[in-house]
């Protein structure tokens, strides 16, 4: 990474100039110029809006975790930025969320599966293996990683791994749903969001969970024609760069598997990671390929011109590399 790109991302919105300062510097958070750019972002009214709407937590009954629009991805996001349970909104957020605690242990959202997919037709208070570990693992990212609660929620959904990743899950009360597939199969996007659990709780990375689930997503790169479990296809969409990072694409998977040390060693990540450095610019920029039409505003959600948030998403993964 030069330093002309450097330049270039401290001069974009104030989240990508506090996270390129504290990410892709080393800048510390007690550092002046960190304290401004964070100041500024806490003051953007684009992450005042993010924050107004989940104070409304939990919003609206689940009926698609693709949506980008769903509160629990734009949680994940606010963790991503650095927020954190200091931050007065937070707080509350964070009170709202963990208010609702299943007997198993994963926090739960208001959902909704029709009769004719295995539930009950009404609105519940539930979990799924698609949105349980996102919500924890931006509870540990927004400084509650020591709470109990937050332990309890990782025990279960850690001992839900299979030998071949983690499956299709859901609580009780969504009865016999899961998604389409075959039940021996992992879930793609299960397994990826349980590796962002372990990401960020050190003393797993290095756990045989996060081996099995590291493998699993290395394995499905590597067999992308031929294995699509539960429809979750690698191929000309999952290939395309988008931010923020939420759903099955390429640099969601290589955002989280960069944490885990080994995996750099990998041919099929030094694969997957060459495919997305090919499409940087001569300047070291990238356009966003693909975008969520609900982030309308922010700089990642065009695809005409270099984006300095998607840019800053690609060389945090680059710099975990040379950390290495």
């Amino acid at each position: 990474m030069n330093n002309k790109t450097i330049e270039w991302l401290l001069q974009g919105e104030p989240w990508v100039e506090y996270r390129t300062r504290v990410d892709l510097l080393g800048q510390s958070e007690s550092d002046p110029e960190v304290r401004a750019a964070r100041k500024a972002m806490l003051a953007d009214p684009k992450v005042k809006s993010l924050l107004s709407e989940l104070a409304d937590w939990p919003g609206t009954v689940l009926n698609s975790h693709r949506s980008a629009s769903q509160p629990f991805h734009k949680l994940s996001f606010i963790a991503d930025l650095g927020l954190n349970v200091n931050d007065p909104p937070v707080k509350k957020i964070v009170q709202k969320v963990m208010k609702h605690q299943s007997k198993q242990g994963p926090f739960q959202l208001p959902t909704n599966v029709p009769v004719h997919f295995g539930g009950s037709g009404k609105d519940e208070w539930a979990w799924a293996l698609c949105d349980a570990p996102v919500i924890l693992a931006s509870l540990i990212r927004l400084g509650m990683r020591d709470d109990p609660r937050v332990q309890t929620a990782l025990d279960h959904l850690n001992a839900l791994l299979r030998a071949n990743g983690w499956p299709c899950a859901v609580s009780p009360e969504l009865g016999k749903f899961r998604g389409p597939g075959r039940k021996e199969d992992p879930c793609p996007y299960a397994t990826l969001v349980m590796l962002q659990v372990l990401a960020h709780v050190p003393e797993l990375r290095e756990s045989k969970p996060a081996k099995i689930g590291v493998e699993t997503l290395l394995s499905l790169w590597e067999e992308s024609k031929d294995r699509h479990p539960y429809m979750f296809f690698m191929g000309t969409d999952f290939r395309k760069l988008k931010a923020p990072l939420f759903w099955y694409d390429i640099l969601h998977v290589l955002d989280v598997l960069s944490h885990f040390d080994w995996a750099w060693k990998d041919k099929r990540f030094k694969q997957m990671l060459s495919l997305v450095e090919s499409k940087s610019d001569p300047e070291g920029q990238f356009t966003p390929e693909s975008v969520w039409m609900a982030w309308k505003g922010w700089d990642f959600s065009q695809k005409k011109a270099p984006s300095r948030g998607l840019t800053f998403f690609v060389q945090r993964i680059l710099r975990r590399g040379t950390m290495n």
